[in-house]
């Protein structure tokens, strides 16, 4: 008797699966083509409501118009929208007529102290009050681009609604950059407040603006992508003097500059040579008068890493360099660390998965992976709680220039709107459809 080969089952098996999966691979593909289409009819209108972001920025926290702006446009879509989370933050739920899982896009609001000087048509012109001194606002990290992409993709999928399998949360988070001292904000807040735990989102994905790629270009890794973020604040204290007699008291401009000097060390004698990290000082107060020697210097800067192991040791360097300079030089230092948001490491299956989509969307060859930044996102607390994929969408108009992140000169193109719109469409679209095996 002939015996049945083994292979048989399985390719019956396999025959089967394909047969079942068929009419949904028909219709993810059907949605693929309405996207292209939507995003083209649709484009105008969301690039307009991203300059009106653009020349209307608010700082974390108080993003209170912005809100207003996107609540009003997913309520138009027919989406069912929450206002006031974490202060400022807006959710829209997109629900699919057809049955599949949960799935986030995160973008976030909150625009910079910074004075716009970047050449965009309509540049922001705004002014308010930050730390005690008048500052202009400006959308300096791209922020406006990406709640115009978000809300472009939840424009492009509503009319879908009927085709899709699941449910879409749109999460609009204020203060990314941080909240104002004192205040909760950004995504720990939202989190807090239970986001995730009511929705139950299976994966979420996200977008940054990056002007060190043009448009039309996304760049992406598994693993490793924004790094840990922290904040350190140090009050050097002396003893006030005038300034032509510095033997009467004990000059903390002169212990401070000792200190901004000795905490680079950390990074080249400290930390082993392979390791990424940063120690900025990015204000230095003190001093109220050209010939008064003060009695305190206020230092602020930020610490950035990828490795919780180097990540406390700079904390615990920090400290020890501060505190025993400022005893050499006669005073005292008091040393103040707040751990900000974790690094943000892409989820190396998710990454895998959607690596075809963003070949397919923008093409292979505009597909980049790219080296992992120093930059911080908060983004990391939401792929803390789920797997969670965030891309770079280049910005810069291909022959153009731009500044980086936080700069008076940072400028994203507009045409940056639909490519993104295409892209995080088609991630949603392909994650929510069924697919075959991972990659």
């Amino acid at each position: 008797m002939l015996r049945q080969p083994r292979a048989l089952p399985s390719l019956a098996a396999g025959l089967l699966l394909a047969a079942a999966l068929a009419p949904h691979a028909a219709a993810a593909q059907d949605l693929r083509t309405r996207i292209d289409a939507a995003v083209a009819q649709a484009s105008e209108q969301v690039i307009k409501v991203r300059q009106q972001l653009h020349v209307n920025p608010e700082l974390g926290n108080r993003e209170f118009e912005t809100g207003k702006l996107i609540a009003s446009h997913l309520k138009g879509l027919g989406l069912e929208v929450r206002t006031g989370v974490a202060k400022t933050g807006v959710i829209g739920v997109l629900r699919g007529g057809r049955p599949g899982p949960v799935v986030a896009i995160r973008s976030d609001m909150d625009a910079l102290p910074v004075t716009e000087a970047s050449g965009y048509p309509t540049p922001s012109t705004k002014r308010t009050t930050y730390l005690g001194k008048e500052v202009g606002v400006a959308h300096a990290c791209g922020h406006d681009i990406h709640m115009a992409v978000v809300l472009g993709v939840a424009s492009v999928l509503a009319p879908m609604k009927a085709q899709l399998p699941g449910t879409i949360l749109f999460v609009f988070q204020p203060s990314e950059e941080g909240p104002p001292e004192g205040e909760e904000g950004g995504a720990s807040l939202m989190l807090k407040e239970g986001i995730f735990k009511e929705f139950k989102p299976t994966a979420v994905f996200g977008l940054h603006t990056s002007p060190d790629l043009p448009v039309g270009q996304v760049g992406y890794a598994p693993g490793p992508f924004f790094a840990a973020s922290d904040g350190i604040a140090i009050k050097v204290t002396g003893k006030q003097s005038h300034g032509a007699a510095p033997h009467d008291g004990v000059d903390p401009i002169v212990i401070a500059s000792q200190i901004v000097m000795g905490l680079q060390t950390i990074r080249s004698r400290n930390v082993p040579p392979l390791e990424a990290s940063v120690v900025t000082i990015g204000i230095i107060r003190g001093g109220e008068r050209y010939n008064i020697i003060p009695g305190a210097v206020e230092l602020v800067g930020t610490v950035r890493s990828y490795n919780p192991e180097v990540r406390a040791l700079i904390r615990r360097r920090i400290s020890e360099i501060a505190e025993n300079i400022a005893r050499a030089g006669g005073g005292s230092a008091e040393v103040k660390y707040e751990l900000g948001s974790p690094a943000l490491l892409n989820d190396s299956a998710l990454t895998r998965r959607m690596a075809p989509t963003l070949e397919r969307v923008v093409g292979k060859a505009n597909a980049k992976v790219v080296t992992p930044t120093m930059g911080g996102e908060d983004f990391s607390l939401f792929a803390n709680e789920v797997p969670g994929l965030f891309v770079r969408l280049g910005t810069t108009r291909p022959g153009g220039t731009s500044g980086m992140w936080h700069t008076p000169d940072f400028l994203g193109d507009d045409q940056s709107v639909p490519t993104g719109m295409r892209v995080m469409s088609n991630l949603l679209v392909d994650y929510l459809s069924p697919r075959g095996p991972t990659p």
